[in-house]
């Protein structure tokens, strides 16, 4: 399979001389479903910003589908990828039907309403993410899960090929988590979308992601063959997340096991160096 995302040698930092991400590089093939964990302030959703071309790094190269990211126009790269944002920007003064049709903006073409297909997509999308329930609502008057799950469909609603979500499951109960990440799972190979997902779950990344990674907030080199040293990890979920390593990174101690034949980790009490430096 080709890679449909690439990084190679990508640093960027918010202040000279800082960088918060160092030599990152790593290749995501189309059709992937890949988690990014991290502390915070390990630069998460940076990454996805540098992705799309909202922020340019300071040195390496980035390429969607082969293409260097700043050579796409906002139209260009809206049709090869949807955004769900940790801290979105939401219309409230429409329905949740009028904010899911907003995202068929760059699928209208000369058109400057949308036709029967715009309609369809969109309760589909709404079904799909349990809020066909929700679309005459006001978007101002639902919950933060509710929302959130409203933002899911309108990213689906978009129709590309590269999905990209920041803490997609962040105001949602334990069932809509699950079903958030099955629904992802779902449309992954039948739609051959590329899926990439930041969370701070590493059990549901686990279980659910064929690849993984995992920054360290800029300390180093990079690392796909278990050199503790480096500022990031990328590779399948079993290699990359150990338990001796997600201690190192999260500055916590943990118990682990299987359950259910999946390695889970439960985080038990903060590293006492950790403990010393707050």
């Amino acid at each position: 399979m080709k890679p449909v995302i690439e990084m190679e040698q990508v640093s960027f930092g918010y202040t000279p001389g800082s960088d918060l991400l160092r030599g990152l590089t790593f290749k995501v093939e189309q059709g992937a479903f890949v988690g990014i964990a991290g502390p915070n302030g390990s630069g998460k959703t940076t990454l996805l910003r540098l992705l799309t071309g909202l922020l340019h790094p300071q040195s390496g190269l980035i390429r969607i589908d082969g293409e260097n990211v700043d050579s796409y126009g906002i139209s260009a790269m809206a049709q090869k990828v949807s955004v769900v944002c940790q801290d979105p920007v939401v219309p409230l003064g429409f329905s949740v039907a009028e904010t899911v049709l907003m995202a068929r903006v760059a699928r209208l073409g000369q058109r400057v309403f949308g036709d029967k297909r715009d309609m369809e997509v969109m309760q589909q999308c709404l079904q799909m993410t349990d809020a066909a329930h929700l679309a005459d609502r006001p978007l101002g008057r639902l919950s933060g899960g509710e929302r959130q799950r409203v933002l899911i469909a309108r990213a689906l609603a978009q129709d590309t090929p590269i999905l990209l979500l920041d803490e997609p499951t962040t105001f949602l109960d334990l069932r809509h988590q699950l079903e958030v990440y099955d629904l992802l799972k779902a449309i992954q190979g039948p739609q051959d979308k590329t899926i990439v997902i930041i969370t701070h779950d590493l059990n549901l990344a686990g279980r659910y992601c064929e690849r993984v990674l995992v920054l360290c907030g800029g300390s180093g080199p990079g690392s796909s063959d278990g050199d503790d040293r480096a500022g990031f990890f990328f590779g399948r979920p079993e290699e990359v997340f150990t338990a001796s390593r997600i201690e190192q990174v999260f500055g916590v101690q943990i118990v682990s096991g299987r359950i259910a034949g999946q390695q889970v980790f439960v985080p038990i009490k903060r590293r006492p160096e950790v403990i010393n430096r707050v």
